[in-house]
Order: structure tokens, then C-alpha cells, then sequence
């Protein structure tokens, strides 16, 4: 098997997959919660209703704690990138490893991405689209990931040139 890719993304990006995976956790507990808050609530003899808001909380707080202070140093360990002359070489996951060569030749388009908790850390995402789908190499600096995406459409332009 091949080196692992060189390239880092910049490390606040932990932060910004803090703050959307601790969106994303209190959206769902809370679409999970109340419905049984509130039965509990209005009719005290359902008793089964708080014991099962207590386990929704109990599993919040679980699932907060691993996706805001254990996975995202993990995650951005194994998150790596490269780009050459000839391919674009992608490596992450944390359970489930995936690595991913893109040939120049077969990208049709690269643009950069940016919400608003990207754009507020400073951060943008690159993506590359090939007609099997697209690649993102996100939390990179503004600036970087410009010059990734030029970088990436000149050698894209120049493999079909090529052919």
C-alpha cells in the first residue's frame, strides 16, 4: 500500500466539526426529547415517558462528549491529502478507512464551498467533481484552498489537453 498523503487540513478544523456536530446532536435530542417530556408532563401516571427522556438524555450526553471531545482529534489524524501532478490522493475515516486517487484526467469541475462556521474559523472546503461523484478536502485556509482549487483545475485542463 502507498505513503499515506502529506498534506494536513488546518487544525481548526476540529473546531468547526465540534460546533456542527454539537448542532446536529442537540437538534436530534431535542426532536427526540420533547415529545417525551411533554407526555411526561401533562399525564404524571405515563410513567414510562420519563424513564424514556432520561435515557435520551443519558445518550445526549454520550453522544456529545464522544463526537465533541474524542472523535474530532481522531478524525482530523487520519484526514490527510495530496495533490500531484498526475492525481488527487485522499485519505479518511476513522472506523471505516477510506482512500481515494482521483486521476485528473476524469475531474470535471473543482470549486470551493465555504457556510457560515467555515467562513467565521477562516476556513473553506475544496471540492472536486468527477462523473462518479464529488470529493471534499474541507478546513482548509481561505487562501489555500484557492490556490488547491487553481492548482487543481490546471492540471485537470491540462490532462485532457493530453489525451
Amino acid at each position: 500500500m502507498r505513503e499515506m498523503p502529506a498534506n494536513q487540513l488546518n487544525p481548526r478544523i476540529k473546531s468547526v466539526w465540534r460546533i456542527n456536530d454539537a448542532i446536529w446532536i442537540a437538534v436530534s435530542f431535542l426532536c427526540c426529547f420533547l415529545p417525551f417530556a411533554i407526555i411526561a408532563l401533562v399525564a404524571p401516571e405515563e410513567a414510562w415517558a420519563g424513564v424514556v427522556a432520561l435515557i435520551v438524555a443519558i445518550v445526549f450526553a454520550a453522544l456529545l462528549v464522544l463526537c465533541v471531545v474524542v472523535l474530532p482529534p481522531i478524525r482530523y489524524a487520519r484526514w490527510r491529502y495530496e495533490l500531484t501532478p498526475d492525481y488527487l490522493d485522499i485519505a479518511r475515516g476513522i472506523f471505516w478507512r477510506k482512500r481515494f486517487v482521483i486521476p485528473f484526467i476524469r475531474v470535471q469541475n473543482t470549486d470551493t464551498r465555504q457556510g457560515p462556521i467555515l467562513r467565521a474559523f477562516g476556513l473553506s472546503s475544496v471540492t472536486v467533481a468527477t462523473a462518479a461523484g464529488e470529493h471534499e478536502i474541507p478546513g482548509l485556509g481561505i487562501e489555500e484552498a484557492d490556490v488547491l482549487r487553481d492548482r487543481a483545475a490546471e492540471l485537470a485542463r491540462l490532462a485532457r489537453e493530453d489525451v
